[in-house]
């Protein structure tokens, strides 16, 4: 019986179209569904005449495969992954491979990896991005685990990954245990982000009176060959926004629900942001707008009660399209820094040692954010790796300094048309604080928290010196005011 080179379980629609995908760069594919029947049909129909090889237990379907054995679970995350990696490890031997190439939290993913390494088994979490199509024509991937274990797959990921318009397959060893599942979250974290900014900009044409096909236009245009926003979700924008809805003259999009629902990449991307104490506001802000769209009720209740009228804008509507594209560029750029912050911190926190230059080519085709920009993403970390964020990359300074009061604009004008612009508005604020060398907000709540709580405060030289005060041993200088003293005397902290 002929062989297979790699085994897939789960049969819904990411696990067929790999499957479909490999055997199509001449690799023999062994699948499986636990549920038989959904291995049955796409025998049937899809994979029908292909070496694609149906099996319907577990022991069958190891039984089939070349060794070392290459098992790639695309199941739903959580405990099915737990729950197949259990029941193949009665079959597996030292040495042989499983890939979860679901969305799984990342510490899930360290906590399998290690469990799994101490019975010799092999494991990658690896992040999978461009949706069904990218999936059957070439995703980007982004795998994390032992290096043996991505050397293992590199040419199959290689083959079947998405090619960069260099020929560059999109696909990269990521780093160790949870480092690809996590690049791959921090990836849909942007992505919320990506989508949020573009939905806003749409709102704010369509208060000005712009019809779906004239937004689709503006779109399309803006998705052209040399445009800075030439990106793959400007693109299904411009595509999507011209759809009719079923065959007559309204459009699609404005009888679909405001309701966009979540799988939980983005919280997840919100809660690491939390716990390794990095700002990421844009990325915040489209999560809270996705829960805030799924509370329909409540805002349909609302709208009543709280009757807010705001003007539709009257001013000059092709200078504000031209507005609206920089600002929105500049958004961008800030949402990314968020995520491109955020990834950085990890890799310290938790030793992933993660080349955001690479990164950011694995990004450029096949996933949902891929866009002509990040070309100039990889180039400033290729440049100067120790970039402090992705705003101070020249390039990208240059044109945030000469442009940021687009940004300004539009945020202003969309409130006053009582349009909500939270990730505009995020973004801007996220310029804004991060080059401030001082932060009054801080300076007044370092205070208040001294008074209530004795929690101490730091100082700096001066009112044009910025920088923090330190000891002879290179440490900062901490403080304590007694408050509730008479004459309320300063000491400094020795710790």
């Amino acid at each position: 019986m002929e062989k297979a080179d790699i085994a897939i379980i789960g049969m819904e629609v990411m696990g067929r179209s790999l499957a479909l995908n490999m055997e199509s760069h001449g690799y023999t594919v062994a699948v499986y569904n636990r549920t038989s029947e959904k291995t049955k049909t796409f025998i049937e129909t899809m994979a029908k005449g292909k070496n694609i090889i149906a099996t319907y237990d577990l022991k069958e379907l190891v039984g089939i495969l070349k060794s070392p054995k290459k098992i790639m679970l695309m199941v739903k995350e959580g405990q099915p992954v737990d729950n197949f990696i259990e029941a193949l490890l009665q079959y597996l031997k030292p040495g042989d491979l499983i890939i979860d190439g679901g969305n799984s939290f990342f510490k899930d993913t360290i906590r399998r990896n290690k469990m799994l390494a101490e019975k010799g088994i092999l494991f990658i979490g690896t992040g999978v991005s461009g949706g069904e199509e990218g999936a059957l024509k070439g995703p980007a991937i982004m795998p994390g685990g032992q290096k043996q274990a991505y050397e293992l797959i590199e040419r199959i990921f290689k083959d079947i990954a998405a090619k960069a318009y260099d020929g560059e397959p999109c696909v990269d060893y990521i780093g160790p245990d949870g480092a690809g599942h996590f690049v791959k979250t921090i990836h849909n974290g942007i992505e919320y982000g990506d989508m949020q900014l573009i939905g806003e900009v749409v709102w704010f044409f369509k208060n000005v009176g712009m019809k779906a096909d004239e937004i689709a236009d503006i779109m399309a245009e803006w998705n052209g060959k040399d445009d800075i926003l030439r990106s793959y979700l400007i693109e299904i924008t411009a595509d999507s926004m011209k759809k009719k809805h079923d065959g007559s003259d309204e459009f699609l999009v404005d009888r679909v629900a405001d309701i966009t629902r979540m799988k939980g990449t983005g919280t997840w991307t919100v809660q690491s942001a939390l716990e390794l104490l990095v700002p990421i506001p844009t990325i915040a802000a489209a999560v809270f707008s996705r829960e805030m769209s799924q509370d329909k009720d409540l805002r349909l209740t609302m709208a009543k009660k709280l009757k807010i009228r705001m003007p539709q804008y009257s001013g000059d509507k092709n200078e504000m399209i031209k507005i609206a594209h920089d600002a929105l560029y500049i958004a961008k750029i800030s949402s990314y820094a968020q995520g491109i912050a955020l990834l950085q911190a990890a890799s310290k926190a938790y030793n992933f040692d993660l080349n955001i230059g690479r990164i950011a080519k694995v990004w450029r085709a096949g996933c949902i954010i891929r866009a002509q920009f990040l070309d100039e993403i990889t180039k400033a970390y290729e440049s100067e790796p120790d970039l402090p964020n992705l705003l101070a990359a020249p390039k990208f300074a240059d044109f945030v300094d000469k442009n940021i009061r687009k940004l300004v604009n539009f945020v202003e004008v969309a409130h006053q048309c009582g349009v909500p612009a939270l990730a505009m508005s995020s973004s801007l604020d996220y310029i804004l604080q991060i080059t401030s060398p001082v932060m009054p907000s801080a300076q007044v709540s370092a205070l208040q928290r001294d008074y209530f709580g004795a929690h101490g405060y730091f100082k700096i030289g001066g009112p044009n010196k910025p920088e923090l005060l330190l000891n002879e041993q290179g440490k900062v200088r901490e403080f304590h005011t007694e408050w509730l003293l008479p004459g309320r005397p300063e000491k400094e902290i020795t710790k």
